[in-house]
Formats: structure tokens, sequence, C-alpha cells
């Protein structure tokens, strides 16, 4: 992510921002996108279109080939740009702050937004950047499109998860979903502080909630498949669950396989930090009822 990514925004100008739509368009079919695949989409002159190429490439948006023909692609930080550049002719975001989370698939700002500026997140998903191989053989979403790329499986990853809180929020406590374009999700901000790093007072009662909430979700539908005490915030009032890009359904086939992996993973974690023992059997059995 660029870190001058504010001041980087403010001087793309619009039809800089057509260039990169573009690109981002047509990366669908081509690895790199022919230049004339940008003439046609843009009705830019040839002579425009490499002064703005200039401006982009300065700014570390795009990448240029010229081995077998001249052809262009967009880096993920012109992506997170398109994607900023939507919320905020929606209004869903007014500014952007600083980066409060970093993981193997996403990034996560600080930010504000909408009429009365409040305070939100926008997480980033990095599904494809580091091994886009990899990401077709672990993520069901993708599908078997022939000229999938990054961006496209970043983009479904996206929607997902917004689908997921959707569907849960306010029913389960997930943040609540706000807006939604390619690859980012604006959310409300999680409350509290991670379970991993957090010091409990009453472990059994956090415990309980957790397990009250990955039940709701279960009878909604959404089966988390990835949880464990980094993607659970806890506070005063209970708990919330976030980070859904990975959920399946109750008829999925491994459906059974990732809810025990699910609720095993909690088990472990309050086992191992405050001896807390409880049946997986019998909880497994009290969510599927």
């Amino acid at each position: 992510m660029l870190e001058n990514i504010p001041e980087i925004f403010r001087s793309i100008t619009d039809k800089e921002f057509r260039v990169l739509t573009a690109i981002e368009n047509k990366m669908k079919f081509y690895e790199w996108v022919p230049i004339e695949e940008i003439v046609n989409f843009t009705g830019f002159e040839l002579k425009e279109l490499e002064y703005l190429f200039g401006n982009l490439a300065y700014n570390k948006l795009i990448q240029r080939n010229i081995q077998a023909y001249e052809g262009y692609r967009i880096y993920f930080e012109a992506y997170d740009l398109l994607a900023l550049n939507a919320f905020v002719k929606r209004g869903t975001v007014n500014a952007l702050g600083e980066v409060i989370g970093i993981g193997k698939e996403s990034i996560v700002f600080d930010a504000t937004g909408g009429i009365i500026d409040r305070r939100v997140v926008i997480k980033f998903h990095r599904e494809g950047k580091s091994s886009f191989r990899h990401v077709r053989v672990k993520r069901e979403t993708t599908g078997e499109r022939r000229h999938l790329s990054w961006l496209y499986a970043a983009r479904l990853a996206a929607e997902k998860e917004y689908d997921a809180l959707v569907a849960l929020y306010p029913q389960v406590n997930v943040p609540e979903p706000i807006d939604q374009n390619r690859h980012a999700i604006v959310m409300s901000v999680a409350k509290g502080q991670l379970l991993a790093h957090s010091k409990l007072d009453e472990p059994g009662w956090y415990l309980d909630e957790i397990l009250k909430q990955v039940k709701i979700a279960y009878t909604l539908g959404i089966i988390h498949s990835d949880l464990s005490e980094f993607n659970i915030f806890v506070n005063p009032d209970g708990c919330e669950l976030i980070d859904f890009p990975q959920f399946i359904t109750p008829a999925h086939p491994n459906a059974k396989e990732l809810l025990y992996r699910d609720i095993d993973n909690i088990l472990s974690f309050f086992t191992r930090k405050y001896k807390i023992m409880r049946n997986i059997e019998e909880i497994i059995n009290n969510i599927v009822i």
C-alpha cells in the first residue's frame, strides 16, 4: 500500500482514473493490456495517453511491458485508489487515517465517512498478491475463470466477506457492513481488542458468548471456517467475530469438519490460556440442532 496514499489520491486526475479503470477492465482478458485496448476504452489520443502513462508510472501505479507488444497492468496500489475513489464519490469515506492492521491477505485502514464523519475502517483484500496460483488452489471463490487475475481474486474475496456480514448483521456480533467496492470493504470499527492479546477476568463467560455467536451464525447459514483467537474481538459487552472471506454454508460437503475445526481452535485457546475444559462433541451437537 502506498504510504502517501492521501497525497497520491488528491493528485490523480479524472483522466488518469479513466486510464486505470481501462487497464483494470481489460486485465480480465489480458496479462498485459495492449495499448490499443486502452485507446478504445478511454477514447484518448495516443499522445495524451503517453503523458498520462508517465504520471501514473511516476506514482508507481502502472507497469509497462514491451517484450512481445506494448502492454500495461496496474499495481495493487492503483486498485486501492480505484476503490477509494468509488467510496469518496459515494460519500462513504471522507478521510483516510493510519494503517491499523496488516495481515497475510489484507490491510486495514482507519477512516471517517458519512455525513456525520463517523469513524469506520476500510479493509483492502490482498488475496493473490504473493502467489496467485496458491490463491486459486486455496479459494473456492475463484471458480474456473480462464482469465482470472489477482485483482479478480481479491475482489471476489471482498464480495464474499461483505455478503457474509450483510447476512449476519445485526443478529450476530460482527462489524456493521457499510459499503463494498472492488477488493475493499468499509465497515464499523470492531469493539474492544483481539482475544489473543486480552487477559480475561471471566474467561468462561466470554467462551460462552463466542459459542453463542457461532451458533447464531450457523442458524443464519454461515460457518466462519477460519475462526481463532486472532479474529475475535472482546469487549465488556461480549465479543465480535471478524474476517469472513472463507465462510461456507452448512450445505458445504466439508461443513462439519470446518465447524469442528473452528470450535476446536477456540476451545484449545481457552484450555491453553485459562485451563477451561469443554466437551467439543456436546458443543457441536448444540450448534447443529
